[in-house]
């Protein structure tokens, strides 16, 4: 064995040992300053007994946070066997993070929480082979909503469980900001017991001024502390979104970031529209595939919500039906003119139901709930003609306090997470 290489293969471990002993540094002093007071809905949600868990979601929305708070939580005995590290760290652009982490094992760790696993290359590779050779190790990682962890180059199925996270809704807004704490209502509870659940809400809230407030500045948790740059913040978010982690997962080149963001100022827009393909593709000087494809990557970043039919799925590259933004706050920051009213409605149910229920496309309503319920969305005097005789049909409906017969108050439908 050359000399150069003996001397690295000595000095490789006392080198990664001082670098992890600064890591632990770091995430400890970061650990002190974790606020327990709010946790978001996925807290309970989790199994954190699983050995391989991935939590992805958009920029923003406080994976980082929780994973953080439940070290606090959980590890106040046993925190010399736990560590955090985010895998952009320019650490990590000289060693290898199997390296890494058999240095922590030796060192008697357990318990190794990864953050943007996206910017580390062949992070499926080498957590794989972590996972199968360090049996006593459990991992929690996050990364990017833009991320399809099953289609990395190793195999994690059956190895991971992953959990999506959503951005704050309507319920955990009040909770976060205003220390208002509801429960949960499933579809079921709203649809069978609005009238009830409204006058309970009614008497300890104005719902209607929050729900408005909530609709402009709400959704992402980083409006604390700095409400006045929160657009700047979004437009920051959307500009990491589509020039690091789009470019990073799917290797695209500066024409392409340039495309994307001009695509989707296009669309913040003329939301909610059906895309005319053709004429759409030509006035950003791209092809009919190229433009379905850069749909479903805005999509899976949490920028967009593609509305198909129930023929399709959102795996095949088709064209959906029709386009939105992800949630009423991406309408007031990118919309140069007064967002539509009714365009922040359907944004704001379509987002929140989309959560936990399969949301299509319907021409009998505005959208069609697990192939069960169809809403109509609209103003408070908005009348049943669309969905008159259909059976399980409801309108939701903006600037109502209460219930009445088959017409919910539109948000209500921010207590379903």
């Amino acid at each position: 064995m050359p000399i150069t290489i003996g001397i690295y293969c000595v000095y490789l471990p006392i080198v990664i040992h001082i670098f992890m002993n600064k890591l632990i540094q770091q995430f400890q002093s970061r650990l002190i300053s974790v606020d327990l007071t709010f946790k978001r809905y996925l807290w309970n949600e989790v199994d954190w007994d699983n050995r391989l868990i991935a939590i992805t979601g958009a920029r923003g929305v406080g994976k980082t946070t929780l994973i953080l708070q439940y070290i606090k939580e959980n590890f106040k005995t046993e925190i010399e066997n736990v560590l955090y590290v985010s895998l952009d760290n320019l650490y990590f652009s000289k060693t290898t993070l199997t390296d890494f982490t058999d240095e922590f094992v030796k060192h008697g760790g357990k318990y190794l929480f990864l953050d943007e696993v996206h910017k580390y290359p062949n992070w499926s590779v080498e957590i794989k082979n972590i996972y199968d050779n360090f049996p006593e190790l459990s991992i929690v990682f996050t990364g990017s909503s833009a991320l399809d962890i099953l289609k990395g180059k190793a195999d994690l199925s059956r190895r991971i469980v992953t959990y999506k996270m959503n951005g704050l809704s309507f319920r955990e807004f009040l909770e976060f900001k205003y220390h208002r704490v509801f429960p949960v209502y499933s579809l079921k509870d709203i649809t069978e017991n609005a009238t009830e659940i409204s006058h309970f809400i009614n008497s300890t809230i104005k719902p209607i001024k929050l729900f408005e407030e909530y609709l402009k500045t709400g959704y992402y948790p980083y409006f604390i502390g700095d409400e006045k740059n929160y657009y700047q913040r979004i437009e920051q978010t959307i500009n990491q979104i589509i020039e690091n982690d789009l470019l990073i997962i799917e290797h695209i080149d500066f024409t392409s970031i340039n495309n994307l963001r001009r695509l989707l100022i296009i669309i913040a827009e003329i939301v909610p529209f059906k895309p005319n393909i053709l004429k759409l593709s030509k006035q950003i000087g791209i092809n009919r595939d190229t433009f379905v494809k850069y749909l479903h990557w805005l999509a899976r970043a949490d920028l967009l919500l593609l509305l198909e039919t129930d023929t399709y799925g959102i795996s095949k590259l088709n064209k959906p039906e029709k386009v939105y933004l992800n949630n009423p706050n991406l309408v007031y920051a990118l919309t140069e003119s007064v967002p539509n009213i009714g365009t922040i409605r359907e944004t704001f149910f379509y987002n929140q139901l989309n959560v936990r229920y399969k949301v299509r496309y319907t021409d009998k309503g505005d959208f069609l709930i697990d192939n069960s319920f169809i809403f109509e969305i609209g103003g408070k005097n908005k009348k049943y003609k669309q969905i008159e005789g259909l059976t399980n049909a409801f309108i939701a409906a903006d600037n109502i306090e209460f219930a009445h017969k088959n017409t919910l108050p539109v948000w209500l439908f921010g207590f379903l997470y």
